[in-house]
């Protein structure tokens, strides 16, 4: 009896303990998250676009897009652009990854005097229209930046283009 009683008592032990167990489990955060990012071919269809526009207009110009890590993807430049557009485009769409909002609009935002001035000291931010943000249905696929017009302005309705050759195909997935 004595034995049948330890194997009972041993059983319901075990049978607890897995009950438990599995409840734990069932508690533990995951350890991973699923993420969306944009593809090299779109990011290219996007800058390709975005420079076709500015020289349309007569504007020499660089276009980076990014993830949404802020890594680039596609990168052009115009032959006659300034060797400091390269790093200004990959900036703008960086910036507007990391912020998640367009340039132009944190210009507007951290201009001297108000709170968030000091955010443009911050290391790599381009706080200069031209970087927005490309997203699909709500979620943050990367960023692209434009950068050689002569103002934000101009960089934006270029960035806009390149938005617009891909919208259609990144809503779709």
């Amino acid at each position: 009896m004595t034995t049948t009683r330890s194997w009972t008592g041993l059983a319901a032990a075990a049978a607890l303990a897995t009950a438990f167990a599995g409840s734990a489990l069932a508690q533990t955060p995951k350890l991973t998250i699923p993420l969306t990012t944009l593809q090299t071919g779109t990011a290219l269809t996007a800058a390709q676009a975005a420079l076709a526009r500015c020289q349309k207009d007569g504007l020499t110009v660089a276009v980076a897009v990014v993830d949404r890590g802020g890594a680039v993807l596609a990168l052009l430049r115009d032959p006659l652009a300034g060797a400091h557009t390269v790093q200004t485009a990959t900036g703008k769409a960086w910036t507007a990854v990391s912020f998640r909002t367009e340039t132009t609009e944190l210009a507007a935002l951290t201009q001297a005097g108000r709170p968030a001035s000091g955010v443009r000291a911050l290391p790599g931010v381009i706080a200069v229209g031209g970087g927005m943000m490309i997203r699909a249905k709500g979620v943050l696929l990367g960023g692209i930046g434009v950068s050689g017009a002569p103002g934000g302005d101009q960089d934006d309705v270029c960035a806009k283009a390149g938005l617009a050759a891909i919208v259609d195909s990144i809503e779709l997935e």
